[in-house]
């Protein structure tokens, strides 16, 4: 009886299956939850729905396992990574350093940026020339960050600081209003913020540069986190990770202060008077009215009575061929002006080929209203000669310069082409672009609240 008892058991334990791994279950759930927090540098609610460089990295990791995502932030920036240890949420991306702390409760993917620490402050009030300077100030940092250890390790007594649960933005604005003296932020947000605060400025480095990753659960289960290194290096040896950096972060290496600062009064002074028809012809021409009045401004700082050496002319500088063959009659009619250049852009655009997708798609066919269709198809013919993707912003704005080089041009189609012009022209368009987006979701907000007292 024993031994049938022994057989009996024997087959029954043969018979059991080793529960799934989270891997497994990420799947046959079909959901892959991911914390963030909420910020132009990682995750955001943008007029298109979620956007952020995490959630494009989080987009394509969660198409790649086959499941949807799931990505959400909560109120407090402190709250990231409790959410993945009590395994509420599978992954935290977050823009998270990694830090020698953190590495003894997570695992880290491989890093994907690189970041500095940073004191911010606001230009004209004084620049400290060290960190011995700032002790004792007004200086804030966002509660549960890096920066707070970083601060540990510079300073004994941290009691000054003045620590808040917000996004990196709203403690920039604090900077900006005089609300703080200092603050503490990574360079990626600083480049972002100044877009909006002109007048803020690194004043100092808090710490040595450091990678920043996804966050994942320590335990005896890896099977997710092996899952994402292999998706992660992946996308890092084909290139793709830098293309997603690029359209997040591509045109913040050239601050212009005094540019930006023109720009935001025109904001004010100028573009109420064509903002309406910006709308109506962004929606005829089926783009985003925003992106419109960027090329204007690129164009003409918003003057109807703009005219360059060349006699292009007009708040969208159209030649005199480019408006006959839109239809349009008097260039100096702003409304005339506007609705036309937003046919041509229409019509450049339609020759880009289908299979680019967004936002590579707009790039190139910005670079192409600066510089004609022929010398862009000559660049991006150099691109994929130099075995560089043609299809690609990233890849695209480093041939361009080339066309002015007879070395190349004398070997292209349509011959020579000032190529650096049109790479400073869509840049200047992003930025431009960009804060406009903020400036108006801003408004948004406003509304919003003012309508719901």
């Amino acid at each position: 009886m024993r031994v049938l008892t022994i057989i009996i058991l024997a087959l029954l334990l043969g018979t059991c299956q080793p529960p799934p791994s989270l891997l497994e279950q990420v799947k046959a759930r079909g959901e892959l939850r991911v914390v963030s927090r909420n910020s132009p540098t990682t995750f955001y609610l943008g007029a298109e729905g979620p956007a952020g460089l995490e959630y494009d990295l989080a987009s394509q990791f969660a198409t790649h396992l086959g499941v949807n995502l799931n990505m959400y932030a909560p109120e407090n920036f402190s709250e990231v990574l409790p959410a993945v240890r009590r395994g509420e949420a599978h992954i935290a991306a977050a823009g998270l350093s990694i830090t020698r702390t953190r590495k003894a409760d997570f695992w880290f993917g491989p890093p994907y940026l690189e970041i500095t620490p940073q004191i911010v402050y606001r230009y004209g009030e004084g620049r400290p020339r060290s960190l011995e300077e700032i002790e004792g100030s007004s200086l804030g940092v966002i509660s549960g960050s890096s920066h707070e250890e970083s601060l540990a390790r510079v300073y004994d007594d941290t009691s000054w600081v003045q620590r808040f649960d917000v996004g990196a933005e709203e403690l920039l604005a604090k900077v900006a209003s005089k609300e703080l003296e200092y603050a503490v932020a990574d360079s990626v947000e600083i480049a972002l913020g100044q877009r909006y605060y002109p007048e803020l400025r690194a004043a100092l480095d808090l710490a040595e540069p450091e990678p920043l990753a996804w966050a994942f659960q320590r335990g005896p289960d890896d099977s997710l986190y092996r899952e994402a290194v292999i998706f992660l290096e992946t996308l890092q040896g084909s290139g793709q990770l830098a293309q997603v950096i690029d359209r997040h972060y591509g045109n913040t290496d050239r601050f212009d202060y005094v540019g930006t600062r023109i720009f935001m009064r025109h904001i004010d002074s100028r573009l109420p008077a064509y903002r309406e028809t910006f709308e109506e012809a962004a929606l005829l021409a089926g783009v985003d009215w925003r992106l419109l009045a960027a090329i204007g401004y690129q164009e003409s700082h918003w003057d109807p009575d703009a005219v360059s050496p060349t006699g292009v002319r007009g708040i969208m500088m159209l030649t005199r061929n480019t408006a006959r063959h839109v239809g349009i009659d008097n260039r100096r009619d702003a409304e005339e002006s506007i609705l036309g250049g937003a046919r041509y852009f229409d019509r450049v655009k339609d020759k880009i080929p289908d299979r680019i997708e967004e936002p590579d798609r707009t790039w190139l066919a910005l670079a192409a209203y600066n510089v004609g269709f022929g010398h862009l198809e000559d660049a991006r013919i150099l691109t994929e000669a130099a075995g560089d993707d043609p299809d690609k912003w990233i890849d695209v704005r480093e041939y361009l310069p080339l066309l002015s080089q007879k070395k190349w041009y004398s070997r292209t189609k349509h011959g020579y082409a000032r190529g650096r012009e049109p790479v400073l022209y869509v840049e200047n368009i992003r930025s431009y672009y960009d804060i406009l987006v903020w400036i108006t979701n801003q408004e948004d907000q406003v509304t919003s609240a003012t309508e719901s007292l």
